[in-house]
């Protein structure tokens, strides 16, 4: 599976990098949201993460700007907990959403390859 992880925080890309790698996937990471627009155009991911809070786009822009036909399957990450929101991030499309910190970052990883 060919994976976009786009987040600005270094130490979680890296780390779900280094699982997803691991395991056998393809993976392109990028730490902002114009960042992630361009590699989900070049890289055609078959899963892309998103945090929500990055500079230049933020993650849900960058899910407007993927539209609604796109291929690849969205889980949105953040420490931002905006209960009421998740709903609306759900009308737009993604696959499922993950609160940071994370307890367990293997089981995250397995939940984002199950999707």
């Amino acid at each position: 599976m060919k994976i976009l992880i786009a987040d600005d925080e270094m130490l979680i890309r890296r780390a779900l990098e280094r699982i997803f790698v691991s395991r056998g996937h393809i993976v392109q990471s990028v730490e902002d949201g114009v960042a992630a627009v361009k590699a989900w155009k070049e890289f055609n991911p078959d899963l892309v993460i998103l945090d929500i809070l990055m500079p230049g786009m933020t993650g849900i822009e960058v899910l407007k700007e993927m539209g609604p036909k796109r291929r690849a399957k969205v889980a949105l990450i953040s420490a931002y907990s905006g209960h009421e929101e998740v709903g609306s991030y759900t009308k737009l499309g993604i696959e499922t959403f993950i609160q940071k910190p994370f307890n367990d970052i293997y089981a995250v990883a397995e939940q984002m390859e199950n999707l």
